[in-house]
């Protein structure tokens, strides 16, 4: 039952979150986990949707409005007995019956999330509540995978999860970084007032095959440009770091911490950290070594420096990277050159 204070502003509740449909206690009905992921089309979703898949026990559905995620990337488990795709915008309500929430949704890469940043910031807000909303009705876990943007130009390195962040409020990039701090925020309302299970991963930089050639993120962008011949482009100084997790660790991370016991914020990121520089040097080694290395202006409130402190999802996860960069970018370099057409030199 619910207590409000003499001035009406603290609610606390101890109702417990309702219970899903009563064939989860049949005798006679053997049924599966029905799994929703939100962003399902996209990058790091549809990774998440071939290991979910790959358990006999789970049915998946995904929804995606493919502004920045594609069919293409779930075309294998299209026409799957077990497997569900629903265009929708997560801004609009959803009314579908699931244990578990993977909620995703959201652009993550600058050029698309600053195309419409008034879209992006109601993704965060309005598409986050609906998903509680859905979360409460039917008594679903839910998962929202934030950002290591929350931690904006950071003031502490490596940025442990008890770290507030330095994030300029009304930047070109806010409509993320804060959207994903509000997002954070009515996760934890909900899990206080209405008992809801929640988990809540800080995603560091992430790369792998599936990623949008065009995204402008970093690795993509100098990947591209190694195979298409042109100068890898570093924005200045070129001494701002990034870490760098491959697709399948970042899957992994996620699923523990959406089976395991602990809310988070949890980072899941690799703590490898290199500079820009380095990473061009990498991919022009690894890609392409006639390329030239190119200096260009920096974009606005480009974080200094990025790295996970990952000693919460090893003590409480169990979870820590295993691919390297330098076996990851070889992986991403097979899936671009597919898509570019781009036939390796002897």
């Amino acid at each position: 039952m619910a207590t409000n204070s003499s001035n009406g502003d603290h609610q606390t509740t101890t109702k417990p979150p309702p219970l899903p449909s009563p064939l989860r206690f049949s005798k006679f009905f053997q049924s599966n986990m029905r799994i929703l992921v939100t962003g399902g089309a996209g990058f790091i979703g549809s990774h998440l949707v071939d290991r979910l898949m790959e358990n006999e026990k789970n049915e998946v559905i995904v929804v995606d409005n493919y502004f920045t995620g594609s069919k293409d990337n779930l075309k294998k488990w299209i026409g799957h007995p077990r497997f569900e795709l629903i265009r929708h915008d997560v801004t609009e309500t959803l009314l579908v019956e699931v244990d578990r929430i993977y909620h995703l949704a959201c652009p993550a890469s600058p050029i698309f999330y600053k195309y419409n940043p008034v879209k992006t910031i109601k993704t965060n807000v309005i598409g986050t509540l609906n998903m509680l909303g859905l979360a409460k009705r039917v008594g679903a876990r839910i998962l929202l995978t934030s950002t290591s943007e929350v931690y904006g130009d950071p003031l502490v390195h490596p940025q442990p999860e008890s770290y507030w962040g330095n994030v300029n409020p009304i930047g070109v990039r806010s409509c993320y970084d804060e959207g994903k701090r509000v997002a954070e925020t009515l996760m934890f309302d909900y899990h206080r007032q209405h008992g809801i299970e929640i988990r809540i991963a800080r995603i560091f930089n992430t790369y792998g095959p599936r990623m949008n050639i065009d995204d402008g993120r970093v690795v993509s962008n100098f990947i591209a440009q190694a195979l298409r011949d042109e100068p890898l482009t570093v924005q200045n100084p070129g001494t701002q770091t990034r870490s760098f997790c491959y697709v399948s660790d970042m899957v992994d991370g996620l699923i523990r911490l959406m089976e395991g016991e602990h809310t988070g914020p949890i980072n899941i990121g690799n703590p490898g950290e290199f500079t820009m520089l380095e990473l061009a040097e990498t991919v022009k080694e690894l890609i392409n070594p006639q390329v030239e290395i190119k200096r260009v202006e920096n974009t606005p409130d480009d974080p200094r420096q990025r790295k996970p402190d990952i000693t919460k999802a090893k003590e409480l996860l169990g979870w820590e990277p295993k691919i390297k960069l330098r076996e990851g970018l070889p992986l991403m370099e097979e899936d671009f050159r597919l898509r570019l057409g781009a036939a390796k030199k002897n």
